[in-house]
């Protein structure tokens, strides 16, 4: 078990304050974003032994563990992250494991860069995630019924929205929700932005539940991706919420801290609010027209007080400790490797204390034990591979 040693990524969109004040740091006035843990080539972590990916890379089956590498090859599956909005994230959604595959590799075919802005596919990877809130935190999340949505748009007022609402009406929901999406996407700009500015004086004016879209127009003025963020749930998340977010399912974040899990992939295709680059077409194939309600998940605990939130993906398993004072210690071993994080209190990690901030890369196969540190509470979480 080895200390990690983490990069916290400065995104405009970060927090200049939340993860400052997890690690116990200064703010400096910077957005601090996304803080990375795990063997991602972009950030990787440290350990005594060097970046984590060159640690893993001369020994996977010993770090790693055989089972994990023969179902995902030698790298850690996973990455882990501390995540911190400050203002609103783009409206991505992801492609599963088959079109992953197929678009990366007709990119591929076609000589697109990997940096090229308009490149869709970074690898051959799907990316489901996994968001868990630390601290009251807001998005969107998959559609709403087509019919509740015609409700909020008609609601207000704004003429150039109500053939929307009357498509959302009066069509079978996936094929409303696939036309309405394609024609906002699609819409003359200068209309459209005219558009969103009418719609966010509106949402302004109304308040209630309007707001979150002037929110988005504040960040955004024009963007498409306003009207389109009003076809998706709003979801709030309590501390210790969490939102499984599979293949095909729009989404994006507003504000707030979390700890997020994912597949160690980057293959992102936007809808809106955001400047980068927007393939509608390739957009409107990997989008899952399901309007459904969000599923807010709670951790299922267990007698040996591990807290888990079960999702389908194999790549990440996540779960947490609640340690109270004076409690006995537990012991924590996978087949596969590791990452505990603690986010509040302290906690005895073997013969390491972690604070606040602080985490731990555990080789598979390895035990460690943990307990509360100095008569406090503490909270870990942790990141294996579900096999």
């Amino acid at each position: 078990m080895e200390r990690l040693f983490n990069t916290v990524r400065p995104y405009a969109w970060g927090s200049t304050t939340a993860i400052p004040e997890l690690l116990g740091t200064a703010p400096t006035g910077e957005p601090r974003a996304e803080m990375w843990m795990g063997a991602h080539p972009g950030a990787p972590s440290r350990v005594a032994r060097g970046a984590l990916n060159d640690v893993i890379d001369a020994d996977p089956v010993h770090e790693l563990g055989p089972a994990s590498v023969a179902r995902f090859g030698p790298q850690l599956p996973f990455l882990f992250k501390v995540l911190a909005a400050g203002s609103p994230l783009s409206l991505q959604v992801h492609p599963d494991l088959a079109q992953a595959r197929e678009g990366f590799a007709a990119e591929q075919r076609a000589g697109i860069p990997l940096t090229a802005p308009h490149r869709n596919y970074k690898d051959a990877s799907h990316k489901p995630e996994l968001i868990c809130a630390l601290t009251p935190f807001e998005g969107l999340c998959g559609f709403r019924p087509p019919e509740r949505t015609a409700e909020l748009i008609a609601g207000l007022g704004v003429d150039s929205l109500l053939p929307y609402a009357d498509i959302l009406r009066a069509h079978p929901e996936d094929a409303a929700l696939r036309e309405v999406l394609t024609a906002v996407l699609t819409a003359d700009r200068d209309k459209m932005a005219a558009t969103v500015t009418e719609a966010a004086a509106a949402a302004e004016r109304i308040g209630g539940g309007y707001l979150p879209y002037a929110l988005l127009a504040r960040h955004f003025p024009g963007d498409p991706g306003v009207i389109a963020a009003m076809l998706l749930n709003h979801v709030r998340l309590q501390p210790g919420e969490a939102l499984f977010l599979g293949a095909g399912v729009p989404h994006a974040y507003i504000g707030g801290l979390g700890v997020e899990i994912m597949a160690n992939s980057d293959n992102v295709l936007r809808c809106g609010l955001t400047p980068k680059h927007v393939d509608v077409p390739e957009l409107l194939r990997v989008v899952r027209f399901d309007p459904r309600e969000p599923a807010v998940m709670r951790p299922e605990a267990s007698e040996s007080g591990e807290e888990l939130y079960d999702t389908p993906a194999g790549e990440f398993r996540l779960s947490r400790y609640l340690l109270a004072p004076g409690a006995d210690a537990r012991d924590v071993s996978s087949a596969g490797p590791q990452i505990l994080l603690c986010t509040a209190g302290a906690v005895n990690a073997g013969e390491l204390t972690l604070v606040t901030g602080e985490s731990v890369f555990v080789p598979a196969g390895e035990t460690t034990r943990i307990a509360a540190a100095d008569g406090a509470e503490g909270t870990i979480f942790r990141a294996t591979v579900a096999i």
